[in-house]
């Protein structure tokens, strides 16, 4: 697999910078998490609980990961995390800033040990600013830069676009993705780096235009349903079994087809119609026509029609629906996984797919201290009874 030699500590907790570790570990790295003694990562709890003890979400997303114990706090444990550092490649962590520096394991602290390492520090507004210090999780994120005050119909109250966790998985990618540019600049220059990114980093960065377009008009995008305000029709439509259609057209050739398909090609040449400007200005007039068409047939009707007539048209997938859905399971999106604490599981699948080194799952997320012997005792070098003295005195 393209990262089986490399090695990472996984100190962070809930859900963003370990899903960083994640996505590393699903491609080959070897992701060592440490969790507190007897505690364990809050992500054990949180969710929905399985037979197996922890919730599902763990299952899921702590899945490929070793799983040992070590009290940062203490002295002992922190020279025992040095020791690891050593021959580490990357450590991911998500305190709030100053933590790490307070153990003395700091990225000044750890380089003096191994000069290659990669640290990736994600906290909720990153290690500089006059925020920096501020605790926070994707919710705020997502409040902050600016997605949930566009998200939501004119007349409601600013909405979560989905997921509460949407910030906290994207910041675990770019934090995967800023792992790997670090990797990549260590090949030439021989040095670790560290990563700094804020939970709402990630988020602003995928508002499009916003930004530009308030700089130069000062326009402030409000919040438009499922609206876009780029294209029309360009929205979500009912169908007649009460399902419901996402259909796209973001050009003038495409509504063109559309209105075809629809059975009315004259909209097409319709000078209040015809082109994307003239569309926008009776968006509600547009949206009208289509819904009427939608609603007078099931969905299945609907997208048929559309993928014949060359139209982008998908359905409003449920999570029963997507389990329906063949697509999914054929491509790895949605697979099984046979774990010994649970049985067979369905998860999603790795992402993106490579042709020649595919990531994979080995297993789901383990049970809480499950490789403190192979790690303490088989690498490090640990005797039976210095692990049990260390266990006693809540150190692993």
């Amino acid at each position: 697999m393209p990262l089986d030699d490399i090695r990472v500590l996984d100190v962070a907790t809930f859900v963003a910078a370990p899903f960083a570790g994640t996505c590393l570990a699903e491609f080959g790295a070897d992701v060592v998490k440490i969790e507190r003694p007897g505690v364990g990562d809050d992500l054990r709890r949180l969710g929905t609980p399985s037979e197996a003890g922890d919730t599902y979400w763990w299952l899921n997303d702590a899945r490929n990961k070793k799983c040992v114990t070590l009290n940062l706090k203490d002295e002992r444990g922190a020279d025992l995390f040095r020791r690891l550092a050593a021959t580490a490649d990357v450590v991911i962590e998500n305190f709030r800033p100053g933590t790490m520096e307070r153990w003395s394991l700091g990225f000044p602290e750890l380089l003096a040990v191994n000069p290659k390492l990669v640290m990736l520090r994600v906290s909720a507004y990153g290690q500089t600013g006059p925020k920096s210090g501020l605790p926070g999780f994707a919710r705020i994120a997502q409040a902050y830069a600016g997605l949930s005050y566009v998200t939501g119909q004119p007349d409601t109250p600013p909405l979560i676009a989905g997921s509460t966790t949407l910030a906290d998985y994207l910041t675990g990618l770019y934090g995967a993705f800023g792992v790997m540019l670090a990797l990549r600049a260590r090949e030439r220059t021989g040095r670790g780096q560290f990563i700094d990114i804020g939970l709402h980093d990630g988020i602003f960065r995928f508002l499009d235009e916003i930004a530009a377009v308030y700089d130069k008009t000062g326009h402030i995008r409000e919040r438009s349903g499922t609206e876009t305000h780029t294209a029309t029709p360009h929205s979500h439509y009912p169908c007649a079994d009460g399902s419901w259609v996402a259909i796209a057209c973001t050009n003038d050739k495409m509504f063109a087809r559309l209105a075809q398909v629809m059975g009315q090609p004259e909209l097409a040449v319709d000078e209040r119609f015809e082109f994307k400007r003239s569309r926008l200005e009776r968006r509600d007039e547009v949206n009208a026509i289509v819904r009427a068409w939608t609603s007078n047939h099931d969905r299945e009707t609907v997208i048929r029609r559309c993928s014949d007539g060359e139209v982008p048209c998908g359905p409003v997938c449920s999570i029963e629906d997507i389990f329906r859905e063949e697509q999914f399971w054929v491509r790895d999106t949605l697979t099984r996984i046979t774990d010994p604490r649970i049985g067979d599981l369905a998860v999603q699948g790795t992402v993106p797919k490579l042709s020649d080194t595919p990531g994979g799952i080995r297993h789901l997320g383990t049970t809480l201290a499950a490789h403190n012997h192979a790690v303490y005792g088989e690498e490090l070098g640990l005797t039976n009874e210095e692990m049990a003295a260390l266990t006693e005195a809540g150190v692993i």
